[in-house]
């Protein structure tokens, strides 16, 4: 039986979700919101994350890291910034729990769905917005070393250390050396 929380994940409109972040100036907005009519504010939430990658001998190579309590291996992402834009949030997450300095090199990328797991019981549906980082610098001390693993691997080992079925799509896709 699938939770509420999937049910709902389920039920929302993702091209409406694709439109908004895939829209020219989102790189330039602050995030509102979003709101599904008869649902809590916590039914939906959003988060920016960082795909963080470099070109090693015209090979894309990403940067992933684990996640702090079930270890498993995710991009860099994370609540929004009050004040910050999408694009600023994605670059202090990838800071944050990867050490990464580097700069966005376009609009968002792709959006994947996921439930996180407050507790035992509590689970909370998100939606996260992908922003592609190309990685200029990696810090030896950053804020969550402690906490996580990093590893840099490329795309084709990326999409089978990653769960997120939405998430693998677009690490898949990603390919940076083509010009848009």
């Amino acid at each position: 039986m699938r939770s509420a929380a999937y049910r709902m994940l389920k039920e929302f409109n993702r091209t409406t979700l694709q439109a908004i972040a895939t829209h020219r100036g989102m790189t330039k907005l602050k995030q509102n919101p979003i709101v599904l009519p008869g649902a809590e504010k916590t039914a939906l939430r959003t988060q920016f994350g960082a795909l963080c990658y470099r070109i090693q001998r015209d090979k894309v190579q990403v940067l992933l890291v684990t996640s702090r309590t079930s270890k498993r291996w995710i991009v860099p992402k994370g609540w929004p910034v009050h004040g910050a834009t999408p694009v600023e949030a994605a670059l202090r997450e990838a800071h944050e729990e990867a050490g990464v300095e580097g700069k966005v090199t376009g609009n968002c990328i792709g959006i994947y769905s996921y439930v996180k797991s407050l507790n035992e019981k509590d689970q909370l549906p998100c939606v996260v917005a992908i922003y592609p980082v190309r990685v200029t610098r990696l810090e030896f001390d950053y804020p969550e070393k402690s906490q996580r693993k990093r590893k840099w691997v490329s795309i084709k080992k990326a999409v089978t250390m990653i769960d997120q079925p939405e998430l693998r799509h677009i690490i898949k896709e990603f390919d940076p050396r083509q010009s848009t």
